[in-house]
């Protein structure tokens, strides 16, 4: 999709500096986290939890990075979520109360510091870095979120703020980033 004008981010941001940026980001991350908020309090599903807030901030204040792709964004909370729940069942402690509850142990500390590792270690092998999954591999290792249906939720509220977010950006002018080649490793 070719536009005759540059996008809505760039005219904001060269006709009101930083502030034009910061509103547009602003505006769209407070549209896109009340409608993921809206869905769960309909769901009475915790569609709305931390790691979303800096993936909407990564889609409207940097939408050039890398890490704000959308391939990155959906790989890597899901890649996050699934090494939370390993580390969670791979360290016994599915059925103890959340480490914000009970209070944190070794067997938390080191889910936590797994899952964290091991979220890394896949999203940089597959050169697709998004830092916030991070948040969502904790929220899982940390017994936050963990039934069934939390976890469909946050893979669901994944998919609807990229979906949303992504289609507000470039029916606005902006596009996500291409992947470079990499040919090492």
């Amino acid at each position: 999709m070719k536009f005759s004008e540059p996008a809505l981010l760039q005219r904001l941001t060269g006709a009101h500096g930083r502030l034009g940026g910061a509103a547009y980001a602003a505006v769209l991350c407070l549209v896109v986290l009340a409608l993921a908020g809206a869905v769960g309090i309909l769901t009475k599903l915790p569609w709305l939890f931390p790691s979303l807030g800096p993936t909407v901030m990564l889609f409207f204040e940097s939408p050039e990075q890398p890490a704000a792709r959308p391939i990155n964004t959906i790989v890597g909370h899901g890649v996050g979520i699934a090494a939370g729940a390993l580390c969670l069942f791979a360290f016994g402690l599915q059925d103890d109360q959340p480490a914000p509850v009970g209070g944190l142990n070794p067997g938390y500390v080191a889910a936590a510091a797994a899952s964290v590792a091991i979220t890394t270690l896949v999203l940089t092998l597959l050169h697709l870095p998004h830092p916030p999954a991070g948040a969502s591999t904790l929220i899982v290792s940390l017994g936050i979120l963990t039934t069934a249906p939390q976890v469909a939720a946050m893979v669901g509220a994944v998919l609807l703020v990229t979906a949303v977010g992504w289609g507000i950006n470039i029916l606005l002018g902006t596009t996500p980033s291409k992947p470079q080649q990499n040919n090492q490793g």
